[in-house]
């Protein structure tokens, strides 16, 4: 063993040790296994950052930028509506959610299959008052395990058909997968729906449930030309509940009217007033497509351009609005503001909201041109209450974010375009569209994931070309040699997904098949169970968030830790092993 090898074998168990441990945030320990690196020499100085170029780093910060224009255009409103209920037990939605994205993840690539559910999932936890560790783990090795079953579904199989076409001549198909990885894939998903999330740790501090948000008295408009003009207001009661807001009354011509407008007719102009966190009633607005309260300002405050937000505020003593309504002090002329909800805690308001006299210890919801917060809180003498990401989701451009990313997938999946460009493509779009404001783009990026990444993938390569990588593969083939076919088979699948957890799952890919080729040869027996053997274990790396890149993708979002992925991973990947071998063994014979 070399020097070098020596070193970077202590290096990777120093950070496996350290990430175990807890006590250092995994960046910082990462990019300081890096430096200590580079300076000792085993990872060249002109290399150092490559990682933070690599595709990896790339798609998963991509991903996440394509998956908030998802949000903000409501695409992901739109399935939640349709598919998702908050109300469901967490096992039921776990499974739901495990075996769409599952079947998604088949037929496009795991990672946009990731992409598209994950801020499904993160609203629903949002909705049900969970934390959403609870649900984005199972997510994601269902989406891992989707990926087994096709081709085009995870990297590592495109890999596994280009080797097998130069050492056979022949690549493997489309559905040459599906006999061993789907087998694996529904055991696993079974496993995760039944078992596995409960072996997830929980953490009182990382629930955001709506019962914790202010609740606001707000206004919502029906707009001309409303599909609900006619309806009766106690047929909205079903949308109002399903999205946390409770209906108050209704506002017509001025007057307000309570319990007795439930079975009024709407009109055109009907104001509804209601009781709802932010989150909740912009999701209501966006489900009925309903106006805000002050539709004339809207259009005029959006036919700026720079876009629009929505900040909290609360009224202080010496503010210019105590004692004054928002329409005397011109909120909405002098600075292009609506007022969109008050919250007076629990004291009923009963008149319109720009026509509230506001108090001190008001909180409200003001809806202000993209970038002015600051100006308008400091002329209004306004408290601002801390940044939670509110956002106005923009129904009109759902389709157009649905459509992109759909293109980028199929145009990625079908090999006409690499994926990390046509996810570039599509949040370049995003931006040029205003589905995601150029302010935030970088905001939604979680950069301590994208650090991690970029300071492992150069450790990882240095492995590889300093030959620690075929020192393991010659050891294992001394190891198996005179045992019996499918226990080199067994312990094949076992080292690849060791190495799988530790490196890129393509690094391994590209290293572990040409071993198995080697294994195969030597037994005097077909390479194609040895190349699936491969294919699956290569495409298992649930131990760690670096092992794979959904797994990285969830790691700030779900809260976790580098020591919680072992806990429901270990026991996954002891199935996928039990049941892939006879698999491979009745699918593929020796």
């Amino acid at each position: 063993m070399s020097t070098d090898q020596i070193i970077l074998f202590c290096l990777f168990g120093a950070v496996f040790g350290l990430l175990l441990w807890g006590r250092f945030r995994y960046d910082i320990v990462a990019f300081s296994a890096l430096m200590v690196g580079v300076v000792l020499g085993v990872v060249p100085t002109k290399n150092a950052f490559d990682g933070f170029g690599h595709p990896a780093t790339l798609v998963v910060a991509l991903v996440l930028v394509v998956s908030a224009g998802l949000v903000r255009s409501g695409a992901v409103l739109l399935i939640t509506r349709t598919l998702v209920d908050a109300s469901r037990s967490l096992g039921a939605h776990i499974t739901l959610m495990g075996a769409v994205g599952g079947i998604l993840s088949a037929f496009m690539n795991n990672v946009a299959a990731l992409a598209l559910l994950m801020p499904v999932d993160i609203q629903t936890a949002r909705k049900a008052g969970r934390q959403p560790g609870l649900s984005l783990m199972p997510l994601s090795f269902a989406t891992i395990l989707g990926g087994m079953v096709t081709l085009i579904g995870t990297p590592p199989n495109i890999i596994i058909a280009s080797i097998r076409q130069d050492a056979l001549g022949e690549p493997f198909k489309m559905f040459d997968f599906a006999p061993v990885g789907g087998v694996a894939a529904i055991a696993g998903l079974v496993f995760v729906a039944l078992i596995g999330w409960r072996l997830i740790p929980a953490r009182d501090d990382a629930s955001i449930g709506e019962s914790d948000l202010a609740q606001y008295i707000a206004e919502l408009t029906v707009p001309e030309g409303s599909k609900h003009i006619g309806k009766r207001l106690a047929e909205l009661t079903e949308v109002a509940e399903k999205s946390d807001v409770a209906i108050l009354g209704l506002i017509r011509d001025g007057k307000r009217r309570y319990g007795q407008a439930r079975n009024v007719a709407l009109k055109a102009g009907d104001a509804l007033v209601l009781e709802a966190a932010p989150d909740a009633l912009d999701e209501f607005r966006s489900t009925l497509d309903l106006a805000l309260s002050d539709t004339d300002r809207e259009d005029r405050l959006k036919a700026g351009g720079e876009g629009v937000e929505i900040i909290e505020v609360v009224v202080q003593e010496n503010s210019r609005l105590n004692g004054r309504t928002a329409q005397a002090v011109g909120l909405a002329w002098r600075q292009r503001t609506i007022l969109l909800g008050i919250s007076r805690q629990g004291r009923k308001i009963t008149s319109h909201l720009r026509g509230t006299p506001l108090r001190t210890g008001d909180i409200l919801l003001l809806l202000v041109p993209r970038d002015t917060a600051a100006h308008v809180t400091d002329w209004l003498g306004v408290l601002p209450l801390a940044d939670r990401g509110l956002a106005v989701t923009e129904n009109s451009k759902v389709w157009l974010a649905i459509g992109l990313f759909a293109a980028a997938v199929a145009a990625a999946s079908v090999g006409l375009i690499y994926l990390p460009i046509a996810l570039g493509l599509v949040v370049v779009a995003y931006v040029l569209a205003k589905i995601v404001p150029l302010s935030e783009l970088y905001t939604h990026i979680e950069w301590p994931v994208v650090v991690l990444l970029g300071s492992m993938i150069p450790l990882g390569a240095a492995l590889e070309t300093s030959g620690g990588t075929e020192l393991i593969a010659g050891a294992l083939i001394g190891l198996t040699e005179g045992l019996a076919p499918w226990i080199v088979l067994t312990v094949l699948m076992v080292v690849t997904m060791t190495l799988s957890d530790v490196l890129n799952n393509t690094a391994t890919t590209i290293v572990a098949a040409p071993v198995g080729i080697q294994m195969a040869q030597t037994l005097g027996v077909s390479p194609d169970p040895f190349l699936m053997a491969v294919a699956v274990a290569a495409s298992s790396a649930f131990l760690t968030p670096i092992g794979h890149k959904n797994n990285t993708l969830i790691l700030g979002p779900g809260g976790y830790s580098f020591g919680d992925y072992w806990r429901m991973g270990l026991p996954l990947e002891i199935i996928v092993v039990a049941v892939s071998i006879p698999a491979i063994l009745v699918f593929w014979p020796l």
